[in-house]
């Protein structure tokens, strides 16, 4: 009898299950920031998308605001709420929303919330991930500085 030579795995393949979530409309007072769509390398051994992929993905939509204000460089510090309501899954398309929730002199602070259209419901939203942000405009020595933009001319974002 033939023996496989390949190891044996002990990933499941990607969770294709519907959740039962209910459907929601993007929120009209955010911003489209980012759409991205998680592969299978992303997938943990449980066949969902990695948290900290995620994570990451709400760390670079968040700062795409803040850094309309910092004009420069800028710095998350703090990560101040992240909750994960729904598993992200393997072929999901998300999009990522923000809105500006703060600016002071020199820190801005961004809500993101991750919305997924399931590969087999597209057109349809879920929430799944949401969060608040905390980023420092910072000077080329890495310190504090400034916000120099308060207020953003009128215009289309998307």
């Amino acid at each position: 009898m033939p023996t496989d030579p390949r190891p044996p795995t002990t990933l499941r393949p990607p969770n294709l299950e519907p959740v039962k979530a209910p459907h929601e409309d993007l929120p009209t007072d955010h911003t489209l920031v980012l759409k991205v769509i998680p592969m299978p390398s992303d997938a943990n051994a449980n066949g969902d998308i990695f948290g900290g992929w995620v994570m990451a993905q709400v760390d670079l939509a968040g700062s795409v605001l803040p850094a309309r204000y910092a004009q420069g460089r800028m710095a998350t510090v703090a990560v101040n709420q992240f909750i994960f309501r729904q598993p992200v899954r393997v072929g999901d398309i998300l999009s990522l929303v923000a809105k500006m929730e703060r600016i002071g002199r020199t820190s801005m602070t961004v809500s993101v919330g991750v919305y997924a259209e399931r590969i087999r419901t597209q057109g349809r939203y879920i929430k799944v991930t949401e969060a608040q942000l905390t980023y420092v405009a910072i000077d080329d020595d890495g310190r504090p500085r400034e916000v120099p933009v308060r207020e953003l001319p009128v215009q289309d974002t998307m």
